[in-house]
């Protein structure tokens, strides 16, 4: 089946992750499995024909015909709106992919992995991470999250479980932090990337995905604290 091909897809369950923000879990039958960190199309028709779609990174990774969405709304938005809010086990949808060959990690490269997230931009590295710890790399990974607030952070229990030794996280607020946290909320700044990414000696593969804004904002302050551009790859939405 080609990757260009509408596939139909059920959804089995909805589980909300925030307030404004849910994973979707569909079954595709002809789905032909994806890696971690590739995306796919969703389609929605309305009753007079009206067609719109949007892409969204999927949080699930290998073979199999499951396959995880998370979608965080975007108010005013034409799609997203309606995955958070009124889709519900039962429904069907069409969905287009796995789409994208760049913003993927193999567990054949033995390099450390850095992964920064601002937003719902975490899903694709979420991906990254349950790929990594499923499979025998030995390759060392950190993640640095920047999100609004404990409230608005995405899979923020699965990924607090998953630290350890060879996962670091990092967790920047920038609206609201925690009660009694030693950073005041603001956004991620460069002495922060040094000293919390792993340094440019190691020669990192770095995955930056979030909001366009923030995705160059990180990506050029990487550059200048000497990572090299080939090693930073990225991924920004913006879509609704």
């Amino acid at each position: 089946m080609s990757a260009s091909a509408w596939l139909k897809a059920h959804v089995s369950a909805v589980v909300p992750l925030t307030a404004h923000a849910g994973s979707l879990l569909l079954d595709v039958p002809d789905w032909p499995g994806n890696l971690p960190g590739q995306h796919l199309d969703v389609r929605l028709t309305a009753e007079d024909g009206y067609q719109a779609e949007r892409s969204y990174s999927i949080a699930s990774f290998g073979p199999g015909t499951t396959v995880e969405l998370a979608v965080d709304e975007v108010p005013d938005g034409e799609v997203s709106p309606y995955l958070v809010r009124d889709v519900a086990a039962g429904d069907f949808l069409e969905v287009k992919g796995p789409l994208g060959q760049y913003f993927v990690w193999r567990e054949a490269e033995p390099a450390p992995v850095q992964l920064i997230a601002g937003g719902s931009g975490v899903v694709p590295l979420l991906a990254m991470a349950r790929a990594h710890a499923a499979s025998g790399s030995s390759a060392e990974f950190r993640l640095l999250y920047s999100t609004r607030s404990p409230a608005d952070a995405m899979y923020a229990d699965e990924i607090s479980r998953r630290e350890d030794a060879a996962f670091e996280v990092s967790w920047v607020y920038t609206r609201q932090a925690p009660d009694g946290w030693a950073r005041p909320a603001g956004r991620v700044s460069e002495a922060e990337l040094a000293a919390l990414c792993w340094p440019p000696a190691r020669q990192p593969s770095v995955f930056v995905c979030g909001p366009t804004s923030f995705v160059e904002a990180v990506a050029d302050a990487l550059v200048r604290i000497g990572h090299a551009p080939e090693r930073i790859r990225t991924e920004r939405f913006g879509g609704a």
